[in-house]
């Protein structure tokens, strides 16, 4: 048996090769940490026993997992999308479990001889099977930029009420292993002590934390901050559990208490550490519950319920959405997306397993399942186009309609604008394209926001801007400028590579967050980058220096020079220790003091081979001056060199001056 310390170790090490795997596979960190619990298991190779302590973490892990549920809990955002959420949602949770319980009535009466599934074990089944992977989904939807598009509404919408409807699964799901004589009371007294408890905390506890959070911040420290937070989560999840309901409702509710207040976001960011760590243990205990004899022995049974869930999955779901008003297409890409398991699937079946509701074996074989849908789900999204158009006889025609219309208003359009993305940024440059009598026409994906545009008089169509069929529609021959008004990396270069082949010669403006990808989206071919960060940081000086009475031309030369030199002297910034999160491949600067021993001493710079090392000399300091940085300058002695880099590379360099 492996000590304490000894199997924390196994269990990190484990973790970091296997998230290493899954990411250099391009697949979410969860199937990585599912991976290692099974390979470490006590069914695999036996080094990791289940046991008391590991369930206690691996419970905290869903405990912050439902505290950021909370968190995400905005009242007027599900106004705002009450008919998907409070309709479409909960008719697909509701329909999955009667479903899967009128399944397990089928089996109970006529293959009760070969498999045994009581009523109970149904529900729990139905309500682990209707959950779909918040983390896997929302990431995919993110990279296609399709969060905004109809169907992606509609995805997120039902993803909302899933994490909501696990609140009161948790509590029917323990309530069901009563006596079956006393169900109603028990389930009417669990409820009953659930309105009281939440009566309390939602009422009494909005004003104390508001004000105790207030007090606490005032105080201006962070590990005072962090200790309360961490008071605040698992108090309410160790009220909830006196109450004899569980952990993570108490949690969930702490999240919604803190999301109406202004802390949220500072919440958010210093929560995230205890989540991802403590519910990747989670996931490895779940991996662990997994034997992988039983899976192989029973492989035919594994594959059928694989197959058989996310069918009728997809099926459901796509009929709800037709039944909901949604086109067709819309309807299959909104069944694709949630046909596979989720993370919450996972916790509602090991709850049920833990209370011996169901089966070991039915446990094992559904689990199996599960993780084998989640593993497909990236590939089922990536490939729900090409899928759509084989299903959907009208969707080819609905799609061909849209492109029709896209190139209806811009027929008459030369040497047009052509913006991808008609957000804030995009509305606000085609204000200004306006006001300078120049045509432009814009590409967005929000349904509404292009309604609304529309009847306002703005030259916007319903279209991805990163399709080849849409730029042709919007005249990308015709146009004299791209400019691409979203701060995403990914979705610019596959743009700016359509562009490349469809108009070689044809100018790109990109906007990007910050300067860590401007050389990454030149070389793909933007014409010009605009890091916002960046040029907020010139309009600040800007202003600053006119303030101070430099005068307005001087200002206007300093910006240009700035802006030609491809904001080079502003590049990469000195961090401190609230910058630790950051991208260690982002750029930084580092100051460096030549040591009295140092070989670079007398040395030219010329002669430093700094490119080997990947960083580069920003400023050279001796005393109050400022050297000139050329090949011929000489180091001495005491000299401040100021390094540009990633992490690594202003390492490297660093060692090299310190020899």
């Amino acid at each position: 048996m492996f000590s304490s310390l000894e199997l924390t170790l196994m269990l990190l090490g484990s973790a970091v090769l296997g998230v290493v795997a899954f990411r250099m596979l391009h697949l979410p960190p969860m199937l990585g940490y599912l991976a290692v619990g099974i390979v470490i298991g006590p069914h695999a190779l036996g080094l990791a026993a289940e046991n008391e302590a590991s369930h206690t973490l691996a419970e905290f892990g869903v405990v912050f997992l439902m505290f950021s549920i909370g968190l995400e809990f905005s009242l007027p955002k599900f106004l705002a999308m009450r008919r998907i959420v409070f309709g479409l949602g909960m008719a697909q949770v509701v329909t999955t479990i009667v479903a899967t319980v009128v399944f397990g009535w089928f089996v109970g009466r006529y293959l009760s001889a070969y498999f045994h599934l009581s009523w109970q074990a149904a529900f729990a089944l139905g309500g682990a099977l209707a959950m779909s992977s918040t983390a896997i989904v929302s990431k995919m939807l993110t990279e296609r930029l399709e969060l905004e598009s109809e169907h992606g509404r509609k995805i997120i919408g039902i993803l909302l009420f899933q994490d909501l409807a696990v609140v009161p699964l948790l509590i029917l799901i323990p309530a069901l292993t009563k006596d079956s004589d006393n169900l109603a009371e028990t389930l009417a007294w669990a409820g009953a002590k659930a309105v009281v408890v939440l009566i309390l905390l939602l009422f009494l506890g909005q004003k104390m934390v508001r004000g105790w959070l207030t007090i606490v911040a005032k105080r201006r420290s962070q590990e005072l901050f962090m200790l309360n937070l961490l008071l605040i989560t698992l108090g309410a999840a160790w009220i909830t559990e006196r109450a004899g309901l569980s952990l993570a409702l108490g949690a969930f509710v702490a999240g919604m208490l803190i999301s109406e207040t202004e802390f949220k976001h500072q919440v958010e960011e210093d929560i995230k550490p205890f989540r991802d760590v403590l519910l990747g243990l989670f996931f490895i205990t779940v991996g662990m519950l997994l034997n992988i004899r039983v899976v192989l022995d029973n492989w035919w049974l594994v594959l059928l319920l694989l197959c058989a869930p996310v069918l009728l999955k997809f099926a459901l779901i796509a009929g709800l959405a037709r039944l909901f008003g949604a086109s067709n297409g819309v309807a299959l890409r909104t069944g694709l997306g949630l046909a596979q398991a989720g993370e919450f699937g996972f916790v509602l079946l090991n709850l049920a397993g833990g209370i011996k509701l169901m089966d070991p074996f039915v446990v094992q074989v559904v689990l199996a399942a599960m993780v084998l849908s989640m593993l497909i789900a990236p590939l089922l999204i990536a490939k729900s186009d090409a899928i759509v158009m084989k299903l959907a006889a009208n969707d080819w025609m609905m799609q061909s309609l849209a492109l029709t219309k896209i190139a209806t208003r811009t027929m008459a359009a030369q040497k047009h604008v052509l913006i991808a993305g008609f957000g804030r940024s995009g509305q606000s440059l085609a204000t200004l394209l306006t006001e300078e009598k120049i045509e432009y026409h814009a590409l967005d994906l929000d349904p509404e926001r292009v309604q609304e545009a529309q009847l306002a008089g703005a030259h916007v169509s319903y279209g991805d801007a990163g399709r080849r069929e849409s730029l042709v529609a919007a005249g990308i021959y015709r146009a004299s400028a791209v400019v691409i008004t979203y701060a995403n990396t990914p979705a610019a270069l596959r743009l700016l590579h359509l562009v490349n082949e469809l108009a070689p010669t044809l100018p790109v403006i990109v906007r990007s967050y910050d300067d860590s990808d401007l050389d990454l989206l030149r070389d793909a071919g933007a014409t010009e980058v605009v890091p916002e960060l960046m040029e907020g940081s010139l309009m600040l000086a800007s202003h600053a220096l006119i303030m101070m009475g430099v005068p307005l031309r001087r200002v206007v030369h300093r910006v240009q020079a700035a802006r030609e030199e491809r904001y080079a002297s502003l590049r990469g910034y000195f961090h401190g220790a609230s910058d630790a999160g950051d991208d260690a491949e982002l750029e930084r600067l580092h100051s460096v003091t030549v040591g009295d021993g140092a070989r670079c001493i007398g040395a030219a710079l010329g002669s430093i081979d700094m490119e080997a090392c990947g960083a580069a000399i920003a400023t050279i300091r001796r005393g109050r001056s400022r050297l000139a940085i050329t090949p011929e300058t000489q180091l001495a002695s005491g000299d401040v060199v100021v390094l540009r880099g990633s992490a690594d590379a202003v390492a490297k360099a660093e060692t090299l001056l310190a020899k």
